[in-house]
């Protein structure tokens, strides 16, 4: 059985969906980097570093229920247009930002360009592809994200011995280039339907949900501990076990790699596991992916992490990605959409601040043992919820 074989009947539209993300993300330099950029070059300590990361995940947490009301209003598909275009000349701006509050109002400002793109990009997705193809479309979907950053982090990392500012300087313009790719390339959704609903149910729709809210909780254990990718881990990398940035870039390759070879078939392999299942394991296998740094000294040790978590990534992440596509009404997908990113935002905002806080005041062994239990408080939570008794379709 070739695992493969789901991707041809996949619809025109999603590929277009597929080459905008590959074309934005193979240029994402900037926050990979961004701790060791101002530690580095602007000369902030580890906690400040976090706390710009925090104010990141802050513009984020505002921006994705917003983003995603406002998709459901006039569309996912100009939503990302606009996200990619003003997005990238934010990124331009802040390379010439040197005031520690500025480059804090402007990583805001950046954060809320950027991340309206998430919960469009999901929308669209659950819009254009039918209801049993989502999970593998959802793997697709982040293919083109790792496929990106395979080239983005590693050439990144090699750009920054030159000069951090042309980590800037690409990032801004693959994403201009990403949204004039999706402005003027053919691209026929299909029609959006206008539901009558009273306004006053449409606001308060997610936060009755209970099941639903349920779900969103238990996503954000795990969030947290993923986002010490971005966080604590490259101090880690450069600090403790002692490589240089390039080398932490290459070490971020496996990651990539193993995603761009094995995510796709993994789902259209599961694509008939309960969601709990699948929650669950993907949970497990990021929580002993990075407990496991705890007692990593040497190259060999940290690939075999990245190897565990990021098996767990490729399992956890379209999984929940396609049950929220599932959970939602479609009149409000673009709304369900935003309050799940808004779980992302959470794991960015709280991840690196704590991750390098922890790092900061005990040290690297009891930050990833705490990661560990932490992560391993989704895992559990994840066997409780619940199966979509029904697909709003």
């Amino acid at each position: 059985m070739n695992p493969w074989k789901g991707l041809k009947n996949l619809p025109h539209e999603m590929w277009v969906i597929f080459f905008t993300t590959l074309i934005n993300r193979a240029g994402t330099m900037v926050l990979p980097f961004l701790t060791l950029y101002l530690t580095s070059t602007r000369n902030t300590t580890a906690a400040e570093a976090g706390l710009v990361i925090a104010v990141y995940g802050l513009g984020a947490l505002f921006t994705a229920p917003v983003m995603g009301r406002i998709s459901d209003k006039i569309g996912a598909l100009k939503v990302m247009r606009g996200s990619l275009i003003f997005s990238g000349i934010a990124i331009f701006i802040f390379s010439f930002i040197k005031d520690y509050y500025l480059i804090l109002f402007t990583v805001f400002i950046w954060s809320v360009l950027n991340e309206a793109f998430r919960p469009a990009n999901l929308s669209l997705i659950s819009e254009v592809v039918d209801p049993a193809q989502r999970r593998t479309a959802f793997a697709l979907n982040r293919l083109a994200i790792n496929l990106g950053m395979s080239i983005g982090p590693v050439a990144g990392g090699f750009l920054s011995l030159i000069n951090f500012s042309l980590l800037f300087y690409v990032d801004a313009f693959t994403a201009i280039a990403a949204g004039v790719y999706l402005i003027y390339i053919k691209f026929n959704p299909p029609p959006k339907i206008i539901y009558k609903v009273d306004e006053r149910d449409l606001r308060f729709v997610v936060l009755k949900d209970k099941n639903f809210l349920f779900f969103l909780a238990g996503v954000i254990p795990v969030n947290i501990v993923f986002f010490q990718h971005i966080g604590a881990m490259p101090i880690f990398v450069v600090n403790n076990l002692g490589y240089t940035t390039a080398a932490f870039g290459l070490f971020s390759a496996v990651n990539t790699v193993l995603i761009i070879i094995a995510e796709v078939p993994l789902n259209e392999m599961m694509s008939s596991w309960k969601y709990k299942n699948s929650l669950f394991l993907g949970a497990l296998f990021c929580s002993v992916g990075f407990g496991g740094m705890a007692f990593v000294n040497e190259s060999i040790g940290l690939i075999a992490t990245i190897i565990i978590w990021t098996i767990g990534e490729m399992i956890y992440f379209p999984s929940t990605a396609a049950y929220v596509s599932e959970a939602a009404p479609p009149e409000r997908r673009g709304e369900y959409m935003g309050y799940f990113q808004v779980t992302f935002s959470l794991g960015f905002m709280v991840g690196p601040w704590l991750g390098t806080e922890i790092y900061e005041r005990l040290d690297a062994y009891y930050l990833w043992l705490i990661m560990f239990f932490i992560g391993i408080t989704s895992a559990l939570l994840m066997l409780f919820v619940k199966e979509r008794h029904k697909i709003h379709e």
